[in-house]
């Protein structure tokens, strides 16, 4: 595979899974295969989940211990010299929050993106400054400088939606409490929703609002989340395995077995189903909208 934009995330996921699959043939645990080859456990569960590059002569060293074939060992090899790829927000490396350099890699990968939100307007589809004023919050204390660089960061994400070759499918469920909580100020909030609605008029871009008197949904027990999808191979299947992304206060939580997947895909469509449909949804994002100012 060719890094291309999405970088080193795609293959360093790829070689993970690779050696994951060498490791358990070989019936060595984690802690066996970092004795062997004198590393710490951490580092074999960095390698494995694809959280940072490879040495080709690294990967040699793992295949030479899992007793891996010689045309395997060289294809993996070749496959580590793609880990050591630089994505765009590697330029952003002094304000890139530690381990999401892997998720920007993904979505910038993905085919389809599928994200439930209770609180904030996903960063997607958030405008400066109403990120401006999310970021603010988060890391109470943050520089101008480094505040700046976060903003330029998720707009710099962004281009994702608008770039003229093969834009991922988005779908965005969000809660009412999204459009109706005050980020910022009345202007900023304005400027926001009728974002909102100009990115929901896009045809590869849908956004349903989960109206309060919804009542109860799977989205009140997950919290938010984004379900990634990639392109598929010649035979109809993923190249990428889905992954499930949710983020934490202190950080994200990557999910990518089947079963935690199809909970999450059930969980998203169920809150789907509750929510308006796009005409209403943009219906009641201009009411709201309208309202601000008003009080």
């Amino acid at each position: 595979m060719v890094a291309g934009p999405t970088g080193s995330t795609v293959p360093r996921r790829q070689l993970g899974r690779n050696l994951r699959e060498l490791r358990s043939r070989a019936r060595l645990t984690v802690r066996a295969a970092a004795r062997k080859l004198e590393w710490s456990e951490a580092k074999m569960w960095r390698i494995e989940t694809g959280q940072t590059p490879l040495r080709s002569l690294d990967v040699q060293a793992m295949c030479f211990v899992y007793g891996a074939p010689s045309d395997l060992t060289e294809a993996l090899m070749g496959l580590a010299k793609e880990t050591k790829a630089r994505g765009w927000w590697h330029a952003y490396g002094d304000v890139i929050p530690e381990g999401f350099d892997v998720y920007v890699g993904l979505e910038e990968a993905a085919t389809r993106l599928a994200t439930y939100e209770n609180e904030v307007v996903p960063g997607l589809l958030q405008t400066e400054r109403y990120a401006r004023e999310i970021i603010r919050v988060h890391l109470r204390g943050i520089s101008e400088e480094e505040l700046e660089g976060r903003v330029r960061l998720r707009v710099e994400r962004q281009s994702l939606l608008t770039r003229v070759t093969d834009p991922p499918e988005l779908r965005v469920a969000l809660s009412e409490a999204v459009l109706r909580r005050p980020i910022g100020g009345d202007g900023v909030m304005v400027e926001q929703l009728a974002h909102l609605i100009y990115m929901s008029g896009l045809p590869h871009i849908t956004v349903r609002v989960v109206p309060f008197l919804a009542g109860a949904h799977a989205g009140l027990v997950t919290g938010p989340f984004v379900i990634l999808r990639f392109p598929l191979n010649g035979d109809g299947n993923d190249s990428e395995p889905p992954t499930v992304y949710a983020d934490g206060y202190t950080g994200g939580l990557y999910l990518d077995k089947p079963r935690e997947v199809q909970q999450y895909e059930q969980a998203f469509e169920g809150t789907w189903e509750t929510a308006l449909d796009e005409r209403a949804s943009r219906v009641l994002i201009a009411e709201v909208a309208g309202s601000y100012g008003q009080g």
